[in-house]
């Protein structure tokens, strides 16, 4: 690629040292100790892990783009500490490809373990890279695996309408997917979250555990619970600042603009009130979080449309 086409790309905001996790390996990946046995593997952008037991390996979610690196990571663990390195196990944490997608690089007999809707949605999307799960539950579960306990719980929809938490607090960790993204703000509209209310609540459940280390399945390094409550605050900054926008808003001028096309004056209306929500927060977490810059409007639309639609705020009915 010519300087040329790369200068005509924008540019963004620096991206935080803090936010950074460690260097991968040759093979592009990095394998670390969460606490004891409990490990986990990232290429830089997603992130899952295992916990090495004396039944075998329960790797909790297989995302493709780590792909077959899980398993060196497992054999480069095991070899170390001299315990077995066969996957016996797999929980899902939801039913999304770019978490699960490289389940079927596992046996068959592996036993995938999930949330019942997980099992329903992967029935449907028949996607022979991620086999449904066979054993599920519908609200909470304890797992005992080679002497290790694993707790699932559902607590509604968010992210997804069958992401669960998963606690080990023998080994003082909680991961949830797809919800805090340490060190970062949400991608695209909010993590491309189905549930803003469920969303927002999640944080909180998390919190409600036990536990030092926070797996988030994104980016390249672990969490924390400070980096939890920072998300909390970002995304309270930007439904207060949406409630706002909303309040102040005049689309007068793009329905006298637009006429006959109501759409396009919905548009420009949306347009301006995302854009009015989301300068402040852009401008307080720049170099706090990185990529603020490049998701947060994106985020806020997500967020003002559910304040609109969800909560009803600034929703009126004609006389």
């Amino acid at each position: 690629m010519s300087t040329t086409e790369t200068n005509a790309l924008p540019d963004y905001a620096p991206v935080p040292r803090s936010a950074l996790g460690p260097a991968l390996n040759a093979q592009g990946y990095y394998v670390g100790r969460v606490e004891r046995n409990l490990y986990w593997i990232t290429d830089g952008t997603y992130v899952s892990a295992f916990l090495t037991t004396s039944d075998g390996v329960v790797l909790l979610d297989a995302p493709p783009t780590i792909g077959n690196n899980i398993q060196r990571a497992v054999d480069e663990i095991a070899s170390a500490n001299g315990v077995s390195n066969k996957v016996t196990h797999l929980v899902y944490s939801h039913h999304h490809a770019d978490h699960a997608g490289a389940s079927s690089l596992f046996d068959r007999n592996v036993t995938r373990i999930g949330h019942e809707e997980t099992r329903r949605l992967l029935v449907r999307d028949n996607d022979p890279a991620r086999p449904p799960n066979e054993e599920t539950f519908q609200d909470r579960r304890t797992l005992e695996i080679g002497g290790e306990r694993i707790d699932l719980a559902w607590h509604g929809a968010n992210h997804s309408p069958d992401n669960i938490i998963i606690h080990l607090p023998e080994h003082d960790a909680l991961m949830l997917i797809d919800i805090v993204n340490p060190g970062w703000a949400p991608v695209f509209q909010s993590n491309l979250t189905e549930d803003i209310p469920g969303y927002l609540e999640a944080p909180d459940q998390a919190l409600g555990y036990p536990w030092k280390h926070f797996i988030g399945g994104h980016l390249g390094r672990l969490g924390t619970r400070e980096d939890i409550a920072l998300h909390q605050q970002y995304m309270a900054d930007i439904a207060e600042s949406s409630r706002k926008a909303i309040d102040s808003a005049d689309l007068t001028r793009y329905f006298e603009k637009y006429g006959e096309n109501p759409w396009a004056a919905f548009r420009g209306g949306l347009d301006e009130m995302v854009a009015t929500a989301a300068a402040p927060v852009i401008e307080k977490y720049t170099g706090v979080l990185a990529a603020a810059d490049v998701f947060t409007e994106s985020t806020t639309f997500q967020v003002l449309q559910s304040i609109r639609l969800d909560v009803g705020y600034g929703s009126w009915v004609h006389p």
